[in-house]
């Protein structure tokens, strides 16, 4: 059973803070600037008896950041109304405020449990702060300090006793977790926002909106997905405040703990050097990727036939030629046009995951390709493979990147251009779509040695 616990409050009452610390990591930015969580933001706490899920919401009622003030409150409304309890944070060293209490009669319409977590009280010497907002007139009001780990403890307990019980249901797969990554302004929340079919995540013409990484969680015929949007990866250079930057470290983060990056490229501009970058981060963190070529609306009129298409991909992929193994698909966010693809293409990565190449026809395999193109000799000595296997790699996520164990006479005398020519030979019998492979070597033992 789902069991969700919605954070609201006005900004910089330190919601994200509280957010991260239920969390158990850091997930929500936190910075002393207002207005810095936009979108909805969820997690599950599982630091009480049983799990249930938070969502860190935008901050609601002050004129912070006008350009967004309207989605961020349709936000908090969509969390206040898929929420069990909802949690206040207000802030003790500020006071009672007016938006505080206006904050609280729209909660009270909502008939729903509500915990008020008075923020900052980093000290004893605090604690009569508390005293002021019993004038709200709720039944739970507890002190807390969300920087120091204050009351968080009593904080669980009471959300706890407020919420449904919790029913422990079948094990199921775990979800698919979908980092979809990109600079600024190409689209990133409104492909998501098509997936969904719904404006779950912020789009807006203005470059940088996203801020923190946002998991979205997402059914589609029967599979689970989580859709990590994130916040546009600028180049170094451009970034201008410590608030991006938290962003763009946040985004690098988004490629290491997701299962499949999809990189999205605008159609119009084409791969830019910073594009280039960012498909450089997926593939050092050798991650299966996705490249999404967005706004193709925009541009359908140039390619006539075929032909056209076929060269156009082609331009996109010699370009990301570091990430041969990504699969391209052109869609459009605008108009929905070809997103199905897309989750095709996830699928078929995922199922590629689960290829392997029995150990007889890898040999055999290895030994044609030597036979064909022997190892160049370096320093009078070639290159040579005695044994090569596919271990069964535990299944400790949902897309398991392949691997390779080759027991070689001497792994100094490979060479990259080789390295690549034995992943080609293997990539002609098992594709691997969307996957990188991993090689390693093992040399013999020198004789005499220990």
């Amino acid at each position: 059973m789902s069991r969700t616990v919605a954070i609201v409050g006005r900004p910089n009452v330190g919601k994200s803070a509280l957010f991260n610390r239920l969390a158990g990591r850091k997930i929500a930015i936190v910075h002393d600037q207002p207005g810095v969580t936009r979108d909805r933001i969820r997690a599950e706490c599982r630091l009480g008896k049983a799990p249930f899920a938070i969502f860190d919401t935008g901050g609601i009622g002050a004129d912070v950041d006008a350009s967004f003030k309207e989605q961020v409150q349709t936000e908090a409304d969509i969390a206040i109304a898929t929420s069990d309890v909802l949690l206040l944070v207000v802030d003790g060293q500020d006071g009672l405020t007016a938006v505080d209490e206006m904050l609280a009669k729209q909660l009270r319409k909502a008939r729903k449990p509500i915990v008020i977590a008075v923020n900052k009280i980093d000290h004893a010497k605090h604690g009569s702060l508390a005293g002021e907002f019993e004038e709200l007139g709720f039944e739970c009001i507890l002190s807390i300090s969300a920087e120091h780990n204050h009351g968080i403890g009593q904080l669980i307990e009471e959300l706890e006793s407020r919420l449904p019980e919790f029913v422990d249901g079948p094990k199921e797969e775990p979800p698919l977790k979908i980092t979809i990554i990109g600079r600024p302004n190409v689209g990133k929340s409104s492909l998501t926002n098509a997936i969904l079919g719904a404006d779950r995540t912020m789009v807006s013409p203005i470059s940088g909106t996203t801020r923190d990484a946002v998991d979205v969680e997402y059914t589609r015929r029967g599979k689970n997905y989580v859709l990590i949007d994130t916040a546009g990866i600028r180049s170094r250079g451009k970034v201008n405040n410590s608030v991006e930057v938290f962003s763009v470290m946040r985004s690098e983060t988004s490629v290491k703990r997701a299962d499949l990056c999809c990189i999205v490229i605008d159609a119009e501009m084409g791969v830019t050097s910073q594009d280039k970058k960012i498909a450089s981060l997926i593939q050092q963190a050798g991650k299966p990727c996705v490249i999404a070529v967005n706004k193709m609306d925009l541009i359908k009129d140039r390619l006539d036939g075929k032909d056209k298409v076929e060269q156009f991909i082609q331009t996109i992929t010699s370009e990301l030629f570091f990430l041969p193994y990504a699969p391209t698909v052109l869609l459009s966010a605008k108009t929905g046009e070809d997103i199905r693809r897309l989750f095709t293409m996830f699928d078929k990565v995922q199922e590629a995951s689960r290829q392997r190449v029995a150990t007889g026809p890898l040999n055999r395999l290895m030994e044609a390709a030597f036979t064909q193109q022997p190892a160049a000799i370096r320093k009078g000595k070639r290159f040579k493979i005695i044994y090569a296997t596919m271990p069964e790699k535990p299944q400790t996520c949902a897309i398991p990147v392949p691997e390779f164990v080759f027991f070689v006479n001497n792994s100094a005398l490979l060479d990259e251009s080789y390295r690549r020519f034995l992943e080609a030979k293997i990539r002609e019998v098992a594709p691997f779509t969307g996957l990188p492979i991993f090689f390693r070597f093992r040399g013999r033992e020198k004789r005499g040695a220990k």
